[in-house]
């Protein structure tokens, strides 16, 4: 291993997804592994987001059962934030082009505020699902435009103060308004941009404070489009070191790939469990702690 990756490796920040898709809705359930992967050492706990299913939705190649119980992201971060204490807050990914910007603000900043400041993991994608965005009435082929207006909505309601904020655009527009309680201690939340898509790396580039890609591209195209997000970052006179780069991985990756992922300058991985027995769960979570040193569990 080379001084660089070993660095870059020490570095690299590890995440756990839960889906109660997947994984069940029992709440007691969900509290224990949230509290285990806190004692584990993982930064956040990530949560995905449909809102609503239909006959013959389709994620690539799979159609996906109508039955399908995926929970509101937000209320149940904040349901497990009640019941820890470090462990950060993420959405993978939070469906921001058929959120309202104002309401979506407020839940936000409420997150953020009753969690002393863990809302901090919020990523923004647009959705594959044509149904869903009419469901909510939303012009599937507007969400990329509204996707960028919301990010600037929710962070012009954020910085604003008393006097009030004014936004005009395609698809929102607010005269003097002001939106309280603010995030914790901040004047704006980290929103990365996550997709599979070169328009998803421009967006990430000049709106996000970090790109997570989808799992389902080429090596090739992942260098390709980290090195578009960076160069859209630039472009916008942002910091392209500052971007932060999630990628999913697997919970029984070894040290050698994560050495791979830091040296293509993956700063965080996200990992799902394999298993549906909670202790088997809980034996894979403490497993790749050890292997990487991140508690003594």
């Amino acid at each position: 291993m080379t001084p660089t990756a070993s660095l870059s490796l020490q570095a690299m920040k590890f995440a756990i997804s839960y889906s109660t898709a997947s994984l069940g809705l029992d709440p007691d359930r969900m509290v224990v592994y949230a509290q285990h992967a806190e004692a584990c050492g993982f930064e956040a706990l990530y949560m995905p987001e449909h809102i609503a299913l239909y006959r013959g939705a389709m994620l690539g190649s799979m159609e996906l059962p109508t039955d399908l119980a995926v929970v509101d992201p937000l209320d149940a971060l904040g349901f497990v934030a009640a019941a820890t204490s470090r462990i950060l807050l993420g959405t993978g990914v939070l469906l921001v082009p058929y959120q309202h910007p104002v309401v979506l603000a407020k839940r936000l900043a409420t997150v953020d505020v009753l969690s002393r400041g863990r809302m901090r993991l919020l990523t923004v994608g647009l959705g594959s699902l044509p149904g869903e965005a009419t469901a909510v009435g939303v012009d599937f082929r507007t969400r990329g435009r509204r996707a960028d207006e919301a990010i600037d909505v929710l962070r012009l309601l954020w910085s604003g103060g008393a006097e009030g904020v004014s936004f005009h655009g395609e698809f929102f527009d607010v005269d003097d308004l002001c939106i309280f309680p603010k995030p914790h201690d901040a004047t704006t939340l980290p929103i990365h941009v996550g997709g599979s898509s070169r328009a998803a790396a421009r967006r990430a580039g000049r709106r996000g404070d970090g790109y997570f890609p989808g799992g389902m591209l080429t090596p090739e195209e992942r260098v390709a489009q980290l090195e578009l997000a960076r160069s859209e970052a630039a472009a916008a006179g942002r910091d392209p070191a500052a971007l932060e780069y999630t990628r999913w991985s697997s919970i029984a990756m070894t040290r050698e790939r994560a050495e791979t992922l830091a040296a293509e300058g993956v700063t965080r991985v996200v990992v799902n469990v394999t298993s549906t027995d909670p202790t088997e769960q809980q034996d894979e979570m403490s497993a790749l702690a050890q292997r990487f040193g991140l508690t003594e569990v």
